[in-house]
């Protein structure tokens, strides 16, 4: 059973976001490494970085694969974007001497938006989780990658946050015969994390306290979405707000600049860079 359901409003999240200081700088606002990207999905990384971004971090650093940092560079203009070794489009593992390298000094690390299925992908997330004292997303193919390896979740003393659809939420081990919330709550407290259970009306929760969103509509539900929120969510956990609550703050702001783009665009023709757009005008 549930010990707390809420439901956010605007005004209570735009009270956790946290004040900036007037002589504050960029290293005061996050420093987030995000771990993005493959040969044929260069959409993925460039949305969950600018997700990030559009939602108050002070510093992104993205690391995708050598074969499409051209591509990136060219699109993003504030992430620091660099190349890491890759095979056939993917990180390989030679990679993780390079981000261990960045890993310390990071506020929060998402892996996993876009990066395709590959011993590298397990190699890279493997020494992210085993090594990381600070937060961590796993999205997508970081959450595919970790579904055979539960042992590195359990494992970790830092906070986890995974992001499932159904589909990796069942990879998890997860159950969709019962009820969402109580399913959700069940996968968090058998793995230590926080659950984001993706869907119409999202829950999320550390398996304890449980957040019901009420924002969103089904013209969000176009690739490149949950990119966005993933950035989005360790962008605000790099600023400094708790793990259970940057999520669900993450998931409302989300959900609130998709019902904002249909207000203005409808449902049908509204993309997540139109949701980037919207994004700064709720967090006004």
């Amino acid at each position: 059973m549930a010990e707390k359901i809420i439901e956010l409003g605007a005004s209570d999240v735009l009270s956790m976001l946290p004040d900036r200081a007037p002589e504050a700088h960029k290293g005061c606002f996050g420093k987030n490494l995000l771990l993005c990207g493959s040969r044929g999905y260069t959409g993925a990384a460039y949305l969950a970085a600018m997700g990030a971004l559009r939602s108050g971090a002070g510093l992104v650093y993205l690391g995708v694969p050598e074969s499409i940092y051209a591509i990136e560079a060219v699109k993003l203009n504030e992430p620091v974007v660099f190349p890491l070794p890759d095979e056939g489009g993917m990180l390989s593992g030679s990679a993780v001497p390079a981000i261990l390298e960045k890993l310390g000094k990071m506020d929060a690390v998402l892996v996993g938006c876009g990066m395709g299925r590959s011993a590298g992908t397990l190699a890279v997330l493997e020494a992210v989780l085993k090594n990381a004292v600070c937060p961590v997303v796993l999205d997508a193919d970081g959450i595919n990658a970790v579904s055979g390896h539960k042992d590195l979740l359990r494992g970790r003393t830092a906070p986890t946050i995974l992001t499932p659809h159904d589909g990796e939420f069942v990879r998890l081990g997860g159950t969709l015969d019962t009820d969402r919330m109580d399913a959700a709550g069940m996968l968090a407290r058998n793995l230590g994390c926080v659950v984001v259970l993706k869907g119409h009306r999202t829950w999320i929760t550390d398996g304890y306290t449980f957040y019901r969103n009420t924002t969103g509509n089904p013209g969000m539900a176009v690739g490149g979405s949950g990119d966005m929120l993933a950035g989005m969510i360790v962008s605000l956990l790099g600023q400094g707000i708790k793990p259970l609550e940057a999520a669900a703050c993450g998931v409302w702001l989300h959900g609130a600049a998709g019902d904002l783009c249909e207000k203005e665009l409808g449902q049908y023709g509204m993309l997540p860079t139109d949701m980037l757009e919207a994004l700064p005008r709720l967090m006004k």
